[in-house]
C-alpha cells in the first residue's frame, strides 16, 4: 500500500529525518572514500584533497558548504569531491522518506537500513568491495528489529537471513563450479543475507527480480551507448541489490 499524502502532521518527522540524513551522508562519505583509499575513518581531520589542510568547522556543515564554497577548497580552490554532496543529499533523501512514511522508532530504523545500504552501494560502484565491517552489522541489526518486535517478524527475518545467504553462496558455488572463474564476490550472499534480515524471506524474490532488472537495464544501456559488453566484465551486483532492497521496504 501507498504511503497517504503529505501532511502537516508529517512535516517534522519529514524535516527531522533530512537533518540526520545530511549529518549521517556526510559520515558516510567520509567513510566510503577512505576505506575506498585504504584510509581509516577514525584517524587524521577531514582535509582538502588538493592541499592537505585541515578543514574547519564551518566548512564541514554538510551539503551547505560545498555549495557555499562552489564545490572547491576555500585556500587552493581545488575540486571537492563531487560524492560528498550526491551522498548527503541522498542520505537526506532517504531519512526524510523513512519518518515521513514511518514516523517513530520503524522509521529511524528504516532510515538507518538506507544509509547501511547506501555506503554498500557506493564501495561497490567505486571498489567492488562489500566489506564484512558493513554487511554483518547490517544483518544483526536487521535481526534485532525483529527482536524489538518490528515487522517483519523475528522468525521471517531468520529465515530471510538464511535463506538469502545460502542462495548466492549456492549460485556463486555452482558457477565457479562450471566456468572454472568467480561470478559471484564473497560479499554479496552475505549483503543478500542481511536484506533478508531485514525484509524478511517473501520479499526476496522481489528484491532478486528488481536487482536484476537493474543489471540488464544497465547492460542494455552500455549497449545503446556503444561502449564494449563482455562475458567477463564485473558488475557490482551487491550495489544493484542495495538499490532494489530499501524502496521494498519504504513501500512495505
Amino acid at each position: 500500500m501507498l504511503a497517504p499524502p503529505v501532511s502537516t502532521m508529517a512535516l517534522p518527522g519529514l524535516l527531522a529525518g533530512a537533518g540526520l540524513g545530511l549529518i549521517a551522508g556526510s559520515f558516510l562519505s567520509t567513510l566510503v572514500l577512505r576505506w575506498a583509499d585504504g584510509r581509516s575513518v577514525v584517524h587524521g581531520r577531514s582535509a582538502c584533497d588538493g592541499c592537505g589542510r585541515a578543514l574547519r568547522a564551518f566548512e564541514l556543515v554538510p551539503l551547505v558548504s560545498y555549495l557555499a564554497l562552489h564545490g572547491r577548497c576555500r585556500r587552493c580552490g581545488a575540486a571537492i569531491d563531487g560524492r560528498h554532496p550526491l551522498m548527503e543529499a541522498t542520505a537526506a533523501a532517504i531519512g526524510a522518506l523513512s519518518l515521513w512514511r514511518f514516523p517513530g522508532w520503524e522509521g529511524l530504523a528504516g532510515a538507518l537500513f538506507g544509509w547501511m545500504l547506501l555506503a554498500l552501494l557506493a564501495l561497490d560502484l567505486i571498489a567492488l568491495w562489500l566489506p564484512d565491517r558493513l554487511t554483518l552489522p547490517l544483518g544483526a541489526l536487521g535481526l534485532a528489529g525483529g527482536v524489538a518486535g518490528l515487522w517483519p517478524p523475528l522468525a521471517d527475518r531468520a529465515i530471510g537471513a538464511v535463506a538469502g545467504y545460502l542462495l548466492l553462496a549456492a549460485v556463486a558455488w555452482l558457477y565457479q563450479r562450471t566456468r572454472g572463474r568467480m561470478g559471484i564476490g564473497g560479499g554479496d550472499p552475505k549483503l543478500f543475507g542481511a536484506i533478508g534480515a531485514w525484509l524478511g524471506w517473501r520479499e526476496l524474490p522481489a528484491v532478486l527480480l528488481a536487482a536484476s532488472l537493474i543489471g540488464i537495464a544497465i547492460v542494455l544501456a552500455r549497449m545503446i551507448l556503444r561502449r564494449s559488453v563482455a562475458t567477463t566484465d564485473a558488475l557490482p551486483l551487491g550495489a544493484f541489490l542495495a538499490l532494489a532492497a530499501w524502496p521494498l521496504w519504504l513501500l512495505s
